[in-house]
């Protein structure tokens, strides 16, 4: 049965760094796009990062550039985002989802699978 499985949210103060994990299960992530996207109260959830299936290339939202890093870990079946600088704007629930094809989509509609998602919060 394929399944994701986030995990790695907490809570920080602006400037911390956290890491988020998706672990997946039933398939073979090296094959798929990988995307992280969140959602916050009150609004539409929106495309965070992604890695392709096929080169590895990745893709970042403007907001995230040069603070968000996503990468992949075959070995063990899993993508991570590794998030620093973190700014109070970037507190949401965060899911990581596979795409039914190897190439990156910043549309939700474009991902056929979905974790249950991990909180962040960025609070002093």
């Amino acid at each position: 049965q394929l399944q994701l499985v986030e995990s790695g949210g907490g809570l920080v103060q602006p400037g911390g760094s956290l890491r988020l994990s998706c672990a997946a299960s039933g398939f073979t992530l090296d094959y798929y796009a990988i995307g992280w996207f969140r959602q916050a109260p009150g609004k539409e959830r929106e495309g965070v990062s992604c890695i392709s299936g096929s080169d590895g290339s990745t893709y970042y939202e403007d907001s995230v550039k040069g603070r968000f890093t996503i990468s992949r870990d075959n070995a063990k079946n899993t993508v991570y985002l590794q998030m620093n600088n973190l700014k109070p704007e970037d507190t949401a629930v965060y899911y990581c989802a596979v795409a039914p094809h190897y190439y990156c989509s910043g549309e939700t509609r474009s991902y056929a699978y979905w974790g249950q998602g991990t909180q962040v919060t960025v609070s002093s």
